[in-house]
């Protein structure tokens, strides 16, 4: 299952770089994300910078462990995570355009097990439910750097 969601930011890029890689503030700033538990520092996100995350979805919370695998300051960072037999690599990639960032995040689940692939049938009946959370945490975002 891939997934793939874009967004305009009227701000400048460190603001919106800052905005979307601040861990500490991010159940303040994204709806869906109840908890953040820093596991392993730095709490800026930082190659191997590890998280637990609590989020609602699809009415139910559910908590993963996540980390980063790849950032570039203003340019792209790369979390992943392993869960119920399934990798998933969630990409944000940032490009200046004129007084903005347009931000494309890429989400996609591999399975690594058999139950995992019969259950990612099942689940890419979600992908449009997927999509539409994800967008919403960028929309999310998304106000906090137009704001500032």
């Amino acid at each position: 299952m891939k997934i793939t969601a874009n967004i305009r930011i009227n701000a400048p890029m460190d603001t919106v770089f800052d905005v979307f890689t601040d861990l500490d503030k991010l159940t303040e700033r994204v709806e869906g994300i109840t908890k953040v538990e820093v596991l392993q520092q730095p709490s800026s996100m930082a190659v191997g910078t590890k998280w637990r995350e609590t989020r609602v979805m699809f009415g139910k919370e559910a908590t993963e462990e996540m980390w980063v695998t790849e950032l570039t300051s203003n340019k792209n960072y790369v979390v992943e995570a392993e869960s119920h037999g399934t990798h998933y690599r969630s990409e944000y990639i940032f490009e200046q355009n004129g007084d903005g960032v347009d931000v494309t995040m890429t989400f996609e689940g591999t399975p690594l097990t058999f139950s995992a692939k019969f259950l990612g049938i099942i689940f890419s009946f979600m992908a449009k439910s997927m999509k539409g959370m994800l967008e919403k945490d960028m929309m999310d975002l998304k106000k906090i750097c137009e704001e500032r």
